[in-house]
């Protein structure tokens, strides 16, 4: 039985910044996993990638990280261009994976089970519920606002959102896929909706202005934990959730688990690649 079970797509990704360009493996399974990595949960990944790409889950295997790789057909391929404001990003798809069923996640337990999807139809509705009855079920709502047409990235309502989010208790948004879900722009009055649907934990990152948290009919405002420097910003919502999910595991209460997930935020965008760090260190980041 795993603490935190994470299910997505590895990807390929190409980093485009007005600095460099980067050719790394990427996705929420990734960030999430790096992030996971040092903190004191069982955690595992169930990913799926094309066989020429599975370097990318021997590299994390040998970090220590429990892989259950799924044979695809091919490997998701983004493309990421960010602006000098790196709350900025241009997106678009080469290639993509198969998705999740089911019968791929049979015989994986956990007590969470964070869904990370990066385009719509990448973890349907009947996994989503088979996973809600056999645990908590965390999911980052980006990949299911995407569709691809030809090759570029183009917002999209979840078609299936008032079934499926009755079976989400944590659901992370930024305030763009909260206006998308739910037609309002109003932070607070958007996650309200949210919770009306069934969502037990909503999860609101506004990049460098912090986050939100609608918990239990209250809401808490989380403050951003400022970067020495800003590098690189792919990933941070996945660093975000595993900090907090951690924490919400090891039974901090929803400020606190919001707190430390901000300054795991923080300290990944001080470096290219992924959060490769300790909770002593974020902790030493909350101190700053």
């Amino acid at each position: 039985m795993l603490d935190i079970c994470c299910i997505g797509h590895i990807t390929l990704d190409k980093v485009v910044t007005p600095r460099a360009v980067m050719h790394m493996a990427g996705g929420t399974a990734f960030y999430f996993s790096h992030a996971m990595r040092h903190m004191d949960v069982k955690y595992g990944l169930v990913t799926a990638l094309a066989k020429t790409e599975m370097q990318s889950v021997t590299d994390l295997r040998e970090l220590g990280i429990e892989v259950k790789a799924l044979d695809s057909k091919h490997t998701v391929y983004f493309e990421n261009i960010y602006e000098e404001n790196q709350d900025n990003r241009t997106q678009r798809v080469l290639q993509k994976a198969d998705a999740f069923s089911v019968a791929d996640l049979a015989d994986t337990e956990a007590v969470i089970f964070h869904l990370g999807p990066l385009l719509a139809d990448d973890i349907p509705t009947e996994l989503i519920k088979n996973l809600f009855g056999r645990g908590n079920v965390s999911c980052d709502a980006q990949g299911y606002l995407r569709e691809v047409i030809e090759k570029g990235v183009h917002a999209i309502d979840w078609a299936d959102k008032k079934e499926a989010l009755q079976y989400i208790d944590v659901l992370k948004v930024n305030e763009h896929e909260l206006e998308v879900l739910t037609g309002i722009a109003d932070i607070r009055e958007g996650a309200k909706v949210l919770a009306e649907w069934g969502v037990k934990e909503v999860v609101v990152t506004l990049g460098s202005m912090g986050s939100v948290i609608l918990y239990d009919s209250e809401f808490y405002e989380i403050p951003a934990y400022k970067p020495t420097e800003v590098v690189d910003a792919t990933g941070c919502g996945d660093t975000y959730m595993a900090g907090y999910l951690y924490r919400r595991i090891k039974g901090d209460a929803v400020p606190d688990a919001g707190k430390f997930a901000s300054a795991m935020a923080g300290l990944k965008i001080e470096k290219a690649g992924p959060f490769t760090g300790t909770a002593e260190e974020v902790r030493e980041m909350m101190k700053r």
